[in-house]
C-alpha cells in the first residue's frame, strides 16, 4: 500500500513539473489574415515581433489584432507581454504571416508551410522573461508535434523587408529551443 502511495505521490510531482513546463493558450480566433487548407505539410516556424503602432498601448492585445484585421494579416499565435499565448488562427490552416519571403535552401511559399508565432514588444524593448519561456515552450511543443526543418527569424527570411524580432538573443533562444540550457 505505502509503494502505490508513493508512486502516487511521486506521479502527482511529475505530472505537476510537465504541467509547469507547457505554456498555456487561449484562445482567439480571428476571421481574418488565414485561409482554410487540408494536410498541409508544415516543417518551419517563424518568430515575429509586433507592437499596436495604431495609437494607444503599444502592448495592448486588441488593438494589435485589429492593426493585424486592417491588413489582413495574422499568426497561429500571439505572445503577450505577461507570457499568455493566443491561438489566432488553427495551425492545419494557412496563416498570412510571413509576405513574401525566402527560405535558406531558397523555398517559397513559406506561409503554406509554416507557424507563424508574434511576440508583442518594441524596437526599444526585449521580450520579457516570460514570452522567452512561452515562446520556447510552444516552439518546442511544435517540434514535437511536427517535422521542422527550420525556426527562423522574420528578418532570416525577408532581410531587405523585415527586422523582427526585435531585441531577442536570437542564439540564447536557439540554444534553450534546442535543449542546451533549461
Amino acid at each position: 500500500m505505502r509503494f502505490f502511495l508513493v508512486i502516487s505521490i511521486l506521479f502527482s510531482q511529475l505530472f505537476v513539473m510537465a504541467a509547469d513546463h507547457k505554456c498555456e493558450i487561449q484562445a482567439k480566433f480571428v476571421s481574418f489574415g488565414h485561409k482554410t487548407a487540408e494536410n498541409r505539410n508544415i516543417d518551419v516556424i517563424i518568430i515575429h515581433s509586433v507592437y499596436n503602432a495604431s495609437g494607444g498601448d503599444i502592448y495592448d492585445v486588441d488593438l494589435i489584432i485589429k492593426q493585424f484585421a486592417k491588413y489582413k494579416v495574422s499568426p497561429h499565435y500571439l505572445i503577450d507581454r505577461q507570457g499568455v499565448v493566443y491561438q489566432m488562427v488553427n495551425e492545419k490552416n494557412i496563416a498570412f504571416h510571413a509576405g513574401k519571403s525566402v527560405l535558406p535552401d531558397g523555398g517559397t511559399g513559406i506561409n503554406n508551410r509554416s507557424i507563424g508565432i508574434e511576440i508583442i514588444t518594441s524596437l526599444e524593448e526585449a521580450p520579457t522573461d516570460k514570452q522567452i519561456q512561452s515562446a520556447a515552450q510552444l516552439v518546442m511543443d511544435i517540434k514535437n508535434r511536427y517535422k521542422i526543418k527550420y525556426v527562423l527569424r522574420h528578418s532570416d527570411i525577408a532581410p531587405n523587408r523585415k527586422t523582427d524580432p526585435w531585441n531577442l538573443d536570437w542564439n540564447g533562444f536557439l540554444e534553450k529551443i534546442n535543449g542546451k540550457i533549461e
